[in-house]
């Protein structure tokens, strides 16, 4: 599944709930009647409107926003685990593993240091040069430190609709299909691009099916692109990730996403920053600098102490994620058990209501696929330990055998 967005004009309708006086004229009485009448005039001006309702409407763009499943199930899932039932998170991509012990010293002697304070909205200098070195050696891709803008938060994939709806654009999702391993075809994305057309976002290794897009296929897809690459040390191999910038004639054409929580399991951390032409760069960080003021100082001196590990993370991320052996996620399609009527729930319609068959029978949290845009299917993190996963597929086992598919599986 991918997804670009295209710029789409709107303007509000909706008009204030009271208006200012019109300007009067000075009048013939004395200035000090004139100011007392005025005086009077305005204080019963502001008794009615205080006596008006409370306009309570939100912004339309505001109000069009969809919550994040990914977020809803896991709150679900951890209130029920404070309620005492036993469930196995299996929702959130979420390394089963706490940060590095040398990077959260360094987040801990941040705050021992004093180092505290705000930093430069962009990030501070050490950091970016950190980053223009990770990406110089890890990926090929050249950039200066102005060029790199330290982001907060790293988004994930299921608010990339919601972010293009919020900044005003209309999202154009582009289906993929399971017999292309999820990969979108580059006549697919020709087929609706047209003038209105801005930006393609394109995750790679995916969240939500794991599915890493080959140089071949990279090269063949020309468009302005967000490159969200926050796995890209989370692979199978022979599979290898590809930089879109790295490309012939794609720097100057792409904004490259990445951060910390995935391969250094820092997702608290709140850590991400964005590599791009300088132009890009310098419009991002006049947004930050109203919304956020930039990122944690203690966030950065941790995230500084995870590069300086060596390639990719060096020894202590490869032991870590050695227990993975791959990616986050498995992305399944269950569509054929759509229909099914469960005694004592229901009929499951659709992937919301299969996940939340799940979580009351199996007490096993899974993502609706229909959050990802795909309802056929069910997105598993198995970023947990074997055991874990073990105990999880035996009850999902145990649950699914409660259906009766409608159809042939």
């Amino acid at each position: 599944m991918a997804s670009f967005s295209s710029l789409s004009a709107s303007s509000s309708t909706s008009t204030p709930s009271f208006n200012l006086p019109a300007k009067t004229s000075a009048g013939t009485g004395s200035l000090s009647f004139h100011r007392a009448r005025e005086s009077q005039k305005s204080r019963a001006r502001m008794v009615t409107v205080r006596a008006e309702a409370v306009d309570t409407t939100i912004s339309p763009r505001v109000n069009a926003l969809r919550p994040s499943k990914t977020m809803a199930i896991t709150d679900q899932a951890t209130a029920l685990r404070q309620a005492g039932v036993p469930v196995i998170g299996l929702a959130a991509g979420e390394p089963d593993f706490d940060t590095p012990a040398v990077i959260a010293e360094a987040g801990i002697n941040a705050i021992r240091d004093g180092a505290t304070r705000y930093t430069p909205n962009a990030g501070t200098l050490e950091l970016r040069k950190a980053i223009c070195k990770k990406l110089e050696e890890e990926n090929g891709l050249s950039y200066s430190a102005d060029q790199v803008l330290v982001l907060i938060p790293a988004p994930y994939w299921v608010s990339y609709p919601e972010m293009a709806r919020l900044a005003g654009a209309t999202p154009v999702i582009l289906p993929t299909s399971i017999s292309d391993n999820y990969l979108l075809r580059p006549e697919s994305l020709a087929s609706v691009i047209n003038e209105n057309s801005r930006i393609l976002i394109l995750c790679s290794p995916s969240n939500p099916t794991g599915s890493v897009y080959p140089k071949e296929l990279l090269e063949e897809i020309a468009a302005i692109v967000l490159s969200d690459e926050i796995y890209e040390h989370i692979i199978y191999q022979p599979a290898k990730h590809t930089s879109f910038a790295s490309l012939p004639g794609m720097w100057e054409r792409t904004l490259t996403v990445n951060g910390f929580s995935k391969a250094f399991a820092m997702t608290g951390w709140r850590l991400g920053y964005l590599a791009a032409p300088k132009h890009f760069v310098a419009a991002c960080g006049k947004i930050q600098s109203q919304y956020t003021s930039g990122a944690s100082s203690i966030s950065q001196k941790a995230g500084l102490a995870a590069l300086n590990l060596g390639y990719a993370g060096g020894e202590a991320v490869s032991t870590m994620l050695s227990s993975l052996q791959g990616a986050f996620y498995l992305f399944i399609d269950f569509s054929s058990y759509y229909g099914s009527e469960v005694e004592g729930f229901g009929t499951i319609k659709d992937s919301e209501s299969l996940c939340l068959f799940l979580l009351e029978k199996a007490q096993v949290a899974l993502v609706p696929g229909d959050a990802f845009g795909d309802d056929k299917g069910v997105r598993i993190s198995y970023a947990a330990a074997m055991s874990t996963l073990q105990t999880a597929m035996g009850k999902i086992k145990e649950a699914m055998a409660l259906l009766r598919p409608p159809v042939a599986v």
